[in-house]
């Protein structure tokens, strides 16, 4: 029987599933929204017999109304992995504001908002402290019962988000969210695949970051009339920074920490790594550095870059 490519999509409900999906599915994805996880190994097995020979594609997305059902989840995605098919998990996040005021904007309530909100199960109870880090947002009381049920939703989904690909789509337009996404399902297969993101502190950290880094040390070519309105990617830019002692040494500096560590980060089966660079804008030097950093690393393996800020224009 053929293998196949099979995308898990979660995360967190508001964050932009149904535009991910979409784009999977423009991709050449045959999607389906909302599988309970019991039938995921029984579908999979149908997919295999449709067409010999074929390496079908197939995205899968999953959330928090089959919570009750989860536990299921990552021993059947085990199962499929030993099997020689390749998965992929991907977990898109956003903020507790994002997601208050994108609720408020569409008026449809929270799927847990009105039907009693389960415990996470046992074998779910995973580390949550990132997600507890993530409800920061202290609401007024008509958005009260939103934030609890977000928060709840958190819990949940915790372990999932462990093992996945995280997406933090708080500052994202759909258009942008629909290009990471290709992004990622179009990468080779590796053991590991890096992300360089830049992005501006003023904006907010990236919640997908795995590693931030702060570049607001370098010298600013915002403030120099001409490179003002140009970007990390223009070559004035580049040759102004690549002129700067402090500019090759820090960037030396994060390729030898990343060297150290991402061989253990592979031993402990990690498959994607994001790392953050962040300047006051989002412009110039985090853009530049990103830029440089993903030229060191290209050779090594499948290493993507993103601009967060330069991609929301």
């Amino acid at each position: 029987m053929s293998k196949l490519d099979i995308v898990l999509l979660t995360g967190i409900s508001g964050s932009g599933k149904s535009v991910a999906l979409n784009a999977l599915e423009d991709a050449g994805y045959f999607c389906v929204d909302n599988l309970p996880p019991e039938l995921l190994s029984g579908m999979m097995t149908l997919e295999e017999a449709r067409e010999p020979g074929l390496r079908r594609r197939v995205a899968v997305a999953v959330d928090v109304r089959s919570a009750h059902s989860l536990p299921h989840l990552m021993p059947v995605l085990a199962e499929l992995q030993q099997d020689g098919h390749k998965v992929r998990s991907v977990f898109l996040d956003a903020s507790t504001d994002a997601l208050v005021r994108r609720f408020s904007e569409t008026r449809r309530p929270h799927p847990l908002s009105q039907v009693p909100q389960p415990t996470p199960p046992a074998a779910m109870d995973l580390p949550r402290r990132r997600a507890r880090d993530h409800d920061t947002t202290i609401a007024p009381p008509a958005d009260q019962a939103l934030v609890e049920a977000i928060r709840t939703e958190r819990e949940l989904l915790s372990p999932l988000r462990e093992v996945s690909t995280v997406i933090d789509t708080s500052l994202l337009r759909p258009a942008q969210l629909r290009t990471w996404i290709r992004n990622i399902v179009q990468a080779a297969p590796a053991r590991l695949t890096l992300v360089f993101e830049s992005f501006a502190f003023k904006q907010g950290v990236p919640m997908d970051a795995d590693f931030v880094f702060d570049v607001r040390m370098l010298p600013n070519p915002f403030y120099i009339k001409e490179l003002k309105p140009q970007t990390g990617r223009d070559q004035p830019v580049i040759d102004y920074l690549a002129q700067q002692p402090e500019s090759a040494e820090l960037i030396a500096q994060i390729e030898a920490f990343l060297l150290r560590w991402l061989p253990a980060l592979e031993g402990d089966q990690r498959s994607y790594v994001t790392v953050a660079i962040g300047c006051t804008g989002g412009q110039h030097r985090s853009v530049y550095c990103v830029e440089q950093l993903t030229q060191r690393f290209s050779p090594r393996g499948v290493v993507l870059s993103r601009h967060r800020e330069l991609d929301a224009k």
